[in-house]
């Protein structure tokens, strides 16, 4: 065997590989069954397609056959995605904003800045969230608008809370009443810092007659969550008390509106 290997002209080490092959190989004769690859699970992708495939649509059929109540935010978020953001797996994004921005209220009324800072958030996404902000601004001011705050007190909070809790600067509203108490006008009278928001009792005033407003509801939200009044508060409420004195309107009432909790300054004993 030695002598037959010295006139081949291979090496040792490439005839010992031969050696191995043949050790491997099927005996002669030898017929290997062939057998077809396993179905793939049903609801499984394809092979060679991502995971993720066809995962928007069935999403989309379990939000129209099952309603929102049994699915998770980050899955409302994905339905949101969808229309900003085509063709990738965009759950991950879904709960990075999450996570990023508290809950999904965080996430809707997030500034185009800090959305923007949040990898793979587009401007095209940001409109998306603005437009479902305003729609959701509108069916709560729905509910309220021509309706007795006495009545409807606990609704007329839940929409301050929607359209205020989660802004990232202060905003003073101011809801105007006529003689039966009916909201007739809810109007953003400033915008400032995130603690500060200019607020001229004389422009309040004037606004008032305009409208012939009998009484009005101070509201202005703290981005810090925190609905306690400060002193500024309690000054700025007074001189607008004084200026609305003068033309015979009433504040029933000034809210300070929290992301969990709200102050009231008539509960407070504050007016």
């Amino acid at each position: 065997m030695t002598q037959d290997r010295e006139h081949t002209g291979f090496s040792e080490e490439a005839l010992r590989g031969l050696d191995e092959l043949d050790r491997r190989l099927p005996p002669a004769g030898f017929m290997p069954v062939l057998r077809a690859p396993a179905a793939p699970a049903p609801g499984s992708p394809e092979p060679g397609r991502p995971h993720y495939w066809g995962h928007r649509e069935r999403l989309r059929q379990r939000f129209l056959t099952g309603g929102h109540a049994a699915m998770p935010e980050y899955e409302l978020l994905e339905l949101v995605l969808f229309n900003a953001i085509p063709r990738i797996d965009v759950k991950p994004l879904a709960k990075t904003l999450l996570a990023t921005f508290g809950d999904l209220n965080g996430v809707v009324a997030a500034s185009e800045h800090r959305l923007l800072q949040v990898p793979g958030a587009t401007p095209k996404l940001f409109f998306q969230l603005r437009l479902l902000e305003a729609i959701a601004h509108r069916m709560a001011r729905a509910r309220v608008i021509q309706r007795s705050v006495i009545s409807s007190w606990d609704e007329l909070m839940r929409y301050c809370k929607t359209v205020m809790a989660y802004r990232e600067t202060e905003q003073f509203r101011i809801l105007f009443l006529d003689q039966k108490n009916v909201l007739i006008a809810d109007e953003e009278q400033a915008r400032g810092t995130v603690n500060h928001v200019p607020v001229y009792p004389r422009e309040v005033a004037k606004r008032a007659l305009e409208l012939n407003a009998t009484a009005i509801i101070l509201v202005h939200n703290h981005p810090s969550g925190d609905p306690t009044p400060s002193r500024a508060d309690i000054e700025m409420t007074e001189q607008i008390g004084l200026a609305c004195e003068a033309i015979g309107v009433v504040i029933h009432d000034h809210v300070i509106v929290g992301k969990e909790t709200d102050a009231s300054f008539r509960s407070l004993g504050l007016l």
